[in-house]
């Protein structure tokens, strides 16, 4: 076995190995891989490694991150990421990826790691090991990883003629709509100031890759915004996470969330509103499969006919 660079000639034949492993529960395409795991600046390259068999064919890798970026947002500089690390079938058993952990490890904690999580990366897949994958689940807790809990995906479908769901919501003193380009600057700020951290993050670059404001209802009172919902389908200008996996699905794929309402706004329904709004801007544009991604709040959203359909288990390893 030969351990060689992460490198973006190996593009395909890295995507057919996930498939070959993953594809009926995460089919992968080659343009989600290129973006998530070759164009993300925070991959760690010194972590991340192809594995090569003597008939130099791909049989396992591991891409790690750690963040790398300088935008001044609250991303954690002493956290590393596993993104992804898989062995084929065929070559398990011989310590390859206790090696492609233990050399991703050694490089993250160098350069100033002080916990690493399994997912959750910037431009990640999963937040966790995906549920009822068991045997990946304890050879991880065997390297020393604690289960920090369950995150869910959730879907709902709607029926062909549902026309109620189109409509926005209506609520006194305040307005729900897409955001216009003119207000990218109020509502940059919003984020920077409620929720800064990832959220943010995720919206300057969406704006960064030509975003024109049309996967965001925002709710405003007068010239304010007071409350966002992100969403998502086909036409957004990146793959995102509650859409990875649309190649599941015969028709469009939407996604709604995050939300987020200003801390002196909550108490007053607007939460559920603004997805409400979110989701009926998905709908308006024909789409009947939508699902809300890593999310710990299923029965806020069961109110919305939301229910599970992916779950993910949380881990994470201190090392300092």
């Amino acid at each position: 076995m030969t351990f060689v660079p992460l490198e973006k000639s190996q593009l395909s034949e890295l995507v057919n190995l996930w498939n070959n492993h993953l594809r009926d529960d995460f089919p992968m395409t080659e343009e989600l891989f290129e973006q998530n795991s070759l164009n993300d600046d925070n991959v760690c390259k010194k972590s991340s490694q192809v594995v090569l068999n003597e008939q130099g064919e791909i049989v396992a890798f591991v891409i790690a991150k750690r963040w790398q970026e300088e935008l001044d947002v609250a991303m954690s500089a002493t956290t590393g990421w596993i993104q992804a690390l898989l062995v084929d079938k065929s070559v398990r058993h011989q310590g390859i990826g206790s090696q492609l952990l233990s050399h991703a490890e050694e490089h993250l904690i160098a350069a100033g790691a002080e916990q690493i999580l399994l997912g959750r990366d910037p431009y990640h897949y999963f937040p966790g090991i995906p549920s009822g994958y068991d045997e990946t689940a304890k050879w991880f807790e065997k390297k020393g990883f604690t289960h920090q809990g369950t995150e869910y995906d959730l879907m709902r479908t709607y029926a062909l003629g549902d026309e109620e769901t189109k409509v926005v919501p209506q609520m006194k003193d305040v307005e729900f709509s897409l955001l216009d380009m003119e207000d990218k600057d109020e509502f940059l700020a919003f984020l920077n100031r409620c929720f800064p951290g990832r959220w943010e993050y995720e919206a300057i670059h969406y704006f960064q890759k030509g975003g024109t404001g049309r996967e965001f209802a925002v709710l405003k009172r007068g010239s304010k915004i007071i409350g966002f919902c992100r969403i998502n389908d086909a036409k957004s200008p990146f793959i995102a996470q509650n859409v990875y996996w649309a190649p599941l699905f015969a028709e469009e794929l939407g996604g709604a969330g995050p939300l987020g309402v200003d801390a002196n706004e909550r108490g007053q329904g607007f939460g559920l509103a603004i997805v409400e709004a979110g989701i009926a801007f998905l709908r308006q544009r024909g789409i009947r499969h939508i699902v809300i991604d890593w999310t710990g709040l299923v029965d806020f959203y069961k109110k919305l006919g939301y229910t599970p359909w992916k779950s993910y288990e949380s881990y994470k390893k201190a090392v300092v």
